[in-house]
């Protein structure tokens, strides 16, 4: 089974990314409708296509910087360098949960907790903290310099954990699809929230650090996995009908 996912992800057409990343938009703004957390008053259209223009620069970066992530995975399997090659010989399930742990916490966790602490990377996240209504869309609302930022974090992460192209295509799939997942405006039942939270980042908990002030805006760093969080001591709870979108310093940004 795993063997024949490496497989497929090693050798995934750019337009079936394309279509999870489609499909995936498609389908949580559907469920927003349907379940939806907060019943805002806005032109969900208009949001949506100031949103998607962000994707498109998102989209352009991480294809036209495609080939440094390659060359990477090639050097690091090559070389024998980065964790996986360094612990020898496992199972491939060892490999993939050990893979994409690492994957994750570089980058994604890290990057993201760094674009806080540094002012000037900050001022690149902020465009996607400035949303006054998190949705799906929301979820590649990036300044092209942060889409940037990110892509150098998940380079790194590559080399660090000397990850083969199939883990890396599996890791961005999933990361796609988590992160519109977790930042719908879904209202799933609390019960099933938090037993999901225990293991991955569900909108409850990424909802929370879309909140306008400090500290919790500071809180909740993951995008797939939930682990780092505990882990670090960034996790933090708050009642849905408390939370109020956006960054106090951007009170005006839609």
């Amino acid at each position: 089974m795993i063997e024949a996912i490496a497989d497929y992800f090693a050798n995934i057409p750019s337009s079936h990314r394309s279509l999870m990343l489609v499909g995936g938009i498609a389908f949580f703004w559907c469920l927003e409708s349907a379940v939806p957390l907060f019943r805002f008053r806005y032109n969900k259209w208009r949001h949506a296509g100031v949103n998607l223009i962000f994707t498109l620069t998102t989209i352009a970066i991480n294809f036209s910087l495609a080939f440094l992530l390659l060359r990477a995975t090639e050097w690091a399997q090559a070389n024998h360098f980065g964790l996986l090659g360094w612990l020898g010989t496992l199972p491939i399930f060892l490999q993939l949960v050990i893979g994409l742990l690492l994957l994750d916490l570089i980058g994604a966790y890290l990057a993201h907790w760094v674009e806080h602490k540094i002012d000037l990377l900050w001022r690149f996240h902020a465009v996607h903290h400035s949303d006054h209504f998190v949705d799906t869309t929301t979820a590649n609302r990036h300044h092209p310099g942060e889409s940037v930022i990110r892509f150098a974090f998940t380079t790194l992460a590559v080399v660090v954990a000397g990850a083969p192209i199939w883990m890396v295509m599996l890791y961005q799939s999933l990361s796609v699809l988590l992160s519109q997942f977790n930042h719908a405006n879904i209202g799933l039942p609390p019960s099933v929230d938090r037993g999901l939270s225990l293991v991955i980042v569900t909108p409850d908990m990424h909802h929370v650090h879309h909140h306008h002030e400090q500290p919790l805006t500071d809180r909740n760093f993951g995008n797939i996995f939930s682990i780092w969080d505990r882990l670090f001591g960034t996790y933090a709870a708050a009642p849905r009908e408390s939370l109020v979108y956006g960054i106090d310093s951007h009170p005006d940004a839609a």
